[in-house]
């Protein structure tokens, strides 16, 4: 589904995150990307979505070269994104409207895409009721939780059908229990829909709970892909159970052992 060939990427004249970097995801497949701040996890989603360009190399997905955004992927942000001045109804169908206004060009919307209010309608109220937000469709984004806003900004993403779904940090910014929530939220969607993913994140627990493999970046220049396969995809129940914390041990000893490469590389002494 997303094939990462050889990516080279840099901001201005800085040093590069991405030197022929390389990895795939196969459709169907969820996964995470954690790393520290600054290591490009952010950067390698607007990427792959087609917001930023690479340098050299290439981003396919679905077989077909990234050069701009594709309509058939999904982008839900940390900072939701919803229009202050429209309800959470009217925030849903934004990407639908927008469909409408330019049609089945390839660039705004898919080339197979077809207009029909009542399946769009049906759309809509059918993820504002699975995300359990459909009795605030009246509200206004100012008038919801921020678990709320992310939830309608989900829905806003899934009423347009897309066949990838990017995700940058999307729960970070909430309390624990209703981060919980949403996690759950999502792993039963992925389980129901079998949508390929990719979430971005500054959690080990929620990139263990998130992703079936997770993409580990460093905070020097990323060369090799760091893929630890990871079977507990969904396991919110069991974080108390050593298996899970196992694994996030795991990977906090690989960014440990990342981290102190990168220091002995500039020349300091690892704390």
């Amino acid at each position: 589904m997303i094939a990462v060939e050889n990516l080279s990427f840099a901001h201005g004249d800085g040093g590069k995150i991405f030197d022929n970097f390389t990895f795939r995801v196969k459709r169907g497949e969820a996964w995470t990307v954690i790393g520290p701040s600054g290591c490009g996890k952010t950067t390698l989603l607007y990427l792959i979505a087609g917001l930023k360009k690479p340098i050299s190399g290439r981003i396919l997905v679905g077989g077909e070269e990234i050069k701009r955004p594709r309509p058939c992927t999904g982008l839900v942000l940390q900072d939701h994104g919803l229009l202050p001045w429209d309800t959470i109804d009217e925030n849903t169908k934004l990407g639908l409207k927008i469909r409408k206004f330019y049609g089945p060009d390839g660039k705004h919307s898919p080339v197979n895409a077809t207009i029909d209010p009542d399946k769009e309608e049906e759309r809509v109220q059918y993820w504002l009721t699975w995300l359990g937000i459909n009795h605030l469709k009246n509200a206004y984004p100012a008038q919801l939780s921020r678990g709320q806003r992310q939830r309608a900004a989900i829905a806003r993403t899934l009423v347009l059908e897309p066949d990838l779904l990017l995700m940058d940090e999307p729960f970070s910014a909430l309390d624990a229990p209703i981060r919980e929530e949403l996690q759950k939220t999502m792993n039963r969607f992925h389980k129901e829909s079998g949508l390929t993913s990719l979430t971005v994140t500054h959690d080990i627990e929620e990139a263990v709970v998130l992703g079936e493999k997770i993409l580990v970046l460093s905070g020097d220049s990323n060369h090799t892909s760091i893929v630890i396969d990871n079977h507990l995809l969904g396991a919110i129940d069991k974080r108390n159970t050593r298996e899970f914390r196992d694994k996030c041990a795991e990977l906090r000893g690989l960014l440990g052992g990342l981290r102190e490469n990168q220091e002995r590389a500039n020349g300091r002494r690892p704390l």
